[in-house]
């Protein structure tokens, strides 16, 4: 052997040869190990390819927008020109909206007006409407495309049957097939519909896997669908229609976007996605902020990237602490060998190159099986990631660069995990090699307190890049310092719990005894798992806090459990008894309120018609409530900046929440049952036959103004000119409910008996309810049948409060740092069974029975795991915290600076960002981890443990 040493070259090809060696020889260690740096490379480098394949590029996501034109057309709704953002996508007309009139008398702009003469034209029109299916009503979307038309080239993908070749043919979404339970050669009838029409085949929109949605050809469905909709109810089907055109050449460059913009036509252009103008060439950006069209929804910068990039960090680290004792591990049970090679004449370097050629085989050998593995699983799962994408991938996206990174971190990570090891068997004398005794070293002083400086620093870097920088670059960075501060005190908090033993029954203690006494094998395992941990309480936290904000953030229509149901305009009215009595056959009513509303003239006339003999009634508000943004003659902009900016502030012009319930409602006390409302007053006030207003900038001197308008004409004329519509009021006493009663956006509630009193006639329009228990899906779908066989147009909608949505992005990197953490403490149970195997043996010699040797071994690996679980919990809370409070920061920054622009106001500035602690998850890993790694230990430890033997000489 002497003569392989002979050479700078030949110690590293024998030590990579016996590193090869004894690899294969511990096999069970060595995949331990393996697995360990496997693992994370396996979903980081399925990650990678997931990314690269879902990014489409710019020529991809216009074939999907626009198929193979050179620009599609579009509606704007507005009655003039328009400004558009290059994008195609965002826009405001000439002069803004706080100065855009739309003119009665003025019919939109005509988009056939803005395309060039002589273009080749498709014409793309849709419209919603509800379908029949197996189960009942299914809302779908309806198109009209000529998908034989080369324009249309890559907006869909025909998945089975063929294309509609004339009349009576329809294509489906695969996702309308399975959402209603037809198929290809089924019949599906639009709600209203003179005829059926036969599914001849299934396709995909690639961008929008989820959408339902049946596709015809020009004119032969929404024709026909229209004309029996006018007949049966006088209204007809609403569609949305664009065009996609091409006109050769360069196509419509920016020049020529703003010729069609000035004929009020929105104008997304493959030429100016791919070579987009100066802002200095962008009207809009002069006309307003370029800062007003930025696509951060309020979300800042803060996203799942900066949760993984921490995840990354920590699941690295964790690698770096488990793999390092392995091998450590490792070189005592190969001590023996490395003590023959010092007694052969190598010296300290050629120990150490045995040593770190171990672990650059076994992070070789992890590289190649976690990124072929991370392939073969993204290959695999593709039609899946696909589906909870909901998007189809551009194409397979591999970059050998990053491809080759990862496998590099993964050599690099086995190297430096065998640095510590490599070290610790270097200093290790020949005779203690060979006899196998370790020796004792004392604990050093200057680790720990490296260790608290270490925290102490990180936490500070990470509450200064969320407070001041707002850069969660600061934050992971901090995170990381302050975790690498807390894996340097892990050896004297290893022996703080030691002092817990003397409580602790025999075999617990005699554990924990154990643990302590072996620091240099514990300290590193606890690290690993509290690194695994801290990830996944990272994870958790951020992901249970955005939970909590959503639910904050969430606007309810009503109650959690309560409902309406509305009918319909025109003959609506006539089908509300049987309605209601629908509705008390099908749901488990607990009350139902039933409502009215007030009309003039005609009842069958729809709401805020303008047509003549439909009257209506009105709220009027006395001028000195009013807001004076909205009296004066041209809005906001007949003030300055500044007063504008402060009159937004001003109670009376704040905005109230959106809300699809009529603000006027002609009912009884029970609607204050519904509605949750416990103001005794309101109660007593509907039961004496007294109104109740829960918007007190309509009442004046306890009363509130009705006007009966009975010419709707003319007061269409009087709101252009912001004057008050002619007609006669009627004065009613009202109650004013208390200041904060949330009434779900109803301002005013008449009992019947006032409206009579009044002489204002009323109309049946639905009930409110409220639900006893939950409505099933089966009480729903025979509720819509029901509904549907009356003939009867009604809105069903119940309310079931927030529901809890996990992003795709950190659900996966939940699971994955899950994972991760359950195979830390299944690693470090191994690897801590290995390491104690002489103490079971010599257990075995004195004749201990195989249940304590059991019992002994499960406690072992039991403690190492509640300590790292212990102190991953309360690491993992501050790169979640810093986070969250670099999000908020950003978020109040976005605001301030709307402020400053005039476009967000005081209420916008009330940002809710909370952190809030996943206590069910930190109470399951307490729990789950340490007694799965206890039983793990205890069910492959041994029962029959031979007697432990001197090596021989």
């Amino acid at each position: 052997m002497s003569s392989l040493f002979g050479s700078w070259y030949h110690p590293w090809v024998a030590a990579l040869r016996i590193a090869r060696r004894d690899a294969w020889r511990a096999k069970g260690r060595s995949v331990l190990v393996l697995s360990m740096i496997a693992l994370p490379i396996v979903g980081v480098s399925a990650a990678d390819l997931t990314l690269r394949s879902s990014e489409l590029t710019t020529e991809q996501r216009l074939t999907r927008q626009i198929g193979a034109a050179d620009a599609r057309f579009s509606e704007t709704g507005l009655d003039g020109p328009i400004l558009q953002h290059p994008d195609g996508e965002r826009y405001a007309p000439v002069g803004g909206y706080d100065k855009y009139r739309p003119d009665p008398e003025k019919k939109q702009s005509s988009l056939k007006a803005a395309i060039p003469a002589g273009a080749q034209v498709a014409e793309d029109g849709k419209g919603s409407i509800k379908v029949h299916t197996v189960h009942g009503l299914l809302m779908t979307e309806l198109r009209e495309l000529d998908v034989h038309n080369p324009l249309t080239r890559g907006l869909i993908t025909l998945d089975r049957g063929r294309l509609p070749q004339g009349p009576g043919e329809v294509i489906a979404t695969n996702s309308f097939l399975k959402e209603s339970g037809l198929h290809v050669g089924s019949a599906a009838t639009p709600r209203g519909s003179p005829s059926s029409y036969r599914i001849v085949g299934a396709y995909e929109l690639p961008s929008e896997l989820r959408r339902a949605e049946l596709l015809a050809l020009p004119g032969t469905l929404f024709t026909p669908l229209d004309r029996a909709l006018r007949a049966d109810s006088g209204t007809g089907l609403h569609t949305y229609t664009s065009y996609l055109v091409s006109i050769g050449g360069e196509g419509f460059t920016w020049n020529a976007v703003t010729a069609a913009n000035a004929k009020g036509a929105l104008v997304n252009s493959r030429a100016v996605t791919l070579r987009p103008p100066a802002d200095s060439e962008v009207p809009l950006f002069k006309q307003e902020p370029k800062d007003r069209y930025t696509q951060d929804g309020g979300g800042g910068k803060v996203t799942e990237r900066a949760v993984l990039a921490t995840v990354v960090a920590l699941t690295m680290l964790e690698i770096c602490l488990l793999a390092g004792p392995a091998f450590a591990v490792g070189a005592r049970r190969s001590r023996r060998q490395l003590g023959l090679v010092g007694a052969n004449g190598g010296d300290r370097r050629h120990i150490r190159a045995v040593v770190l050629s171990g672990g650059l085989v076994i992070g070789a050998v992890a590289a190649l099986a976690g990124t072929a593995i991370g392939t073969a699983l993204t290959l695999g799962l593709r039609p899946v990631l696909e589906e909870q994408i909901g998007s189809r991938f551009g194409g397979f996206g591999v970059r050998p660069a990053e491809l080759l990174g990862i496998a590099l971190l993964a050599v690099l990570t086995g190297l430096l995990s065998a640095i510590a090891p490599a070290v610790t068997a270097s200093r290790q004398t020949v005779l203690a090699s060979l006899t196998g005794r370790r020796g004792v070293r004392r604990a050093g002083r200057v680790l720990p307190v490296i260790g608290l400086l270490a925290i102490a620093a990180g936490v500070a870097i990470a509450l200064y890049g969320a407070e001041y920088r707002v850069s969660p670059t600061f934050v992971s960075g901090g995170s990381a310092l302050a975790e690498l501060g807390v894996v340097a005190l892990t050896p004297v908090l290893v022996g703080l719990f030691g002092r817990l033993g003397r409580m602790l029954p025999l075999s617990p203690r005699l554990a924990l005894r154990d643990a302590v006494r072996n620091r240099g094998r514990t300290a590193p395992a606890v690290a690993a798992v509290l690194a695994a941990v801290a990830g996944t309480v990272a994870v958790s936290t951020y992901q249970h806090s955005k939970d909590v904000q959503a639910r904050h953030e969430y606007t309810a229509e009503l109650p959690s459990g309560s409902g309406y149901l509305i009918a319909g305009d025109n003959r609506g009215h006539k089908d509300v008894p049987a309605l209601r009595d629908t509705l008390a056959k099908d749901l488990p009513l607990a009350v139902r309120a039933d409502a009215q509303r007030l009309v003039v003239g005609n009842p069958g006339c729809s709401q805020g018609s303008s047509e003549p003999g439909c009257g209506r009634v009105e709220v009027i508000t006395p001028k000195e409530q009013r807001c004076p943004l909205n009296e004066a003659e041209h809005g906001p902009a007949s003030f300055p900046p500044d007063e504008a900016k402060r009159l937004r502030q001003d109670p009376r012009c704040a905005i109230p929440e959106f809300n699809h319930l009529p603000e006027t409602v002609v009912a009884d006390e029970k609607l204050m049952s519904v509605l949750a409302v416990t103001d005794p007053g309101s109660v007593a006030a509907l039961k004496d036959g007294r109104a109740v207003a829960f918007d007190p900038r309509i009442v004046k001197d306890g009363k509130v103004t009705l006007r009966i308008v009975t010419d709707p004409a003319a007061a269409d004329a009087a709101l252009e000119k912001r004057a008050d519509p002619p007609g006669e009021d009627k004065r009613l006493t009202v109650h004013t409910a208390p200041a904060g009663t949330n009434a779900w956006g109803v301002h005013l509630v008449v009992p019947p008996a006032a409206a009579k009193a009044a002489g204002i006639a009323t109309a049946p329009v639905g009930s409110y309810f409220t639900l006893d228990g939950k409505a099933t899906g089966e009480q729903r779908q025979r509720l819509d049948g029901d509904i549907d066989r009356l003939g009867a147009d009604a809105q069903v909608r119940i309310e079931s409060g927030y529901q809890e949505q996990s992003t795709v992005g950190v659900l996966a990197l939940s699971v994955f740092a899950g994972l991760v953490t359950i195979g830390a403490a299944g690693i470090a149970t191994g690897l801590a069974q290995a390491d104690s195997e002489a103490d079971l043996k010599t257990l075995a010699a004195v004749g201990a029975a195989p249940r304590v040797r059991r019992t002994l071994s499960g406690f072992q690996c039991g403690v190492v795991a509640l300590m790292g679980v212990v102190l991953g919990s309360a690491a993992g809370i501050l790169p979640a915290v810093g986070l969250r409070l670099t999000q908020e920061n950003e978020q109040r920054r976005l605001v301030q600076h709307g402020i400053e622009l005039g476009y967000a106001t005081a209420r916008d500035a009330d940002i809710y960002v909370p952190i809030a602690l996943p206590w069910d998850t930190i109470a399951g890993l307490l729990v789950l981890v340490p007694l799965g790694a206890a039983l793990l230990a205890a069910l492959v430890t041994r029962s029959n443990g031979a007697l432990a033997r001197r090596a021989a000489g």
